[in-house]
């Protein structure tokens, strides 16, 4: 028995040598498609890396390209809302509408008393702690934008810009 195996193991070993090739290793379908996906991926990557990187950095440049557009709302002046009855506090605000283009300045001229008055009626509602810190003149600013989106509707300005607070 031992014989016939050696026997085996040669005839094995001259038909490797000799006449016949051994068969050919395929590659796993699965191997393949892992291969693929992963290729897909990394191109799906980079591809999302050019339109988010590369996109930005043309639209930045197109909007520091494009001039800003500012108007001058005439300032207001309003006692503020408190609870002692000793001193009365004063607000003076003037502020800057920063618009997207300069053919939104036809719209708002016809509606500055109404931006006028929407202005003076939130203004009076406030108490001068409201306005204490940054985080004050920046929730009056935010609720200023609101409220003159809503007075110009369905236009919109980019921002209202402080030139000068007072609290006296």
């Amino acid at each position: 028995m031992a014989n016939k195996a050696k026997e085996m193991d040669k005839n094995a070993d001259t038909e490797a040598e000799g006449g016949e090739k051994p068969a050919k290793r395929k590659l796993p379908l699965k191997l393949i498609a892992m291969v693929a996906g992963g290729v897909v991926a990394l191109g799906g990557i980079a591809g999302a890396a050019f339109v988010f990187l590369g996109g930005e950095a043309d639209e930045t440049k197109a909007a520091a390209a494009k001039p800003a557009v500012f108007f001058d709302v005439p300032e207001v002046l309003v006692n503020l809302s408190g609870t002692n009855n000793d001193r009365t506090q004063y607000l003076k605000v003037k502020v800057v509408l920063e618009l997207p283009d300069e053919k939104l300045k036809e719209h708002i001229e016809p509606v500055m008393p109404r931006l006028l008055d929407t202005f003076q009626t939130y203004l009076r509602e406030l108490r001068a702690t409201d306005l204490d810190g940054s985080a004050g003149l920046y929730r009056l600013k935010e609720e200023l934008t609101r409220r003159v989106n809503i007075a110009i509707a369905p236009e919109r300005v980019n921002a209202v810009l402080f030139k000068e607070i007072v609290i006296q």
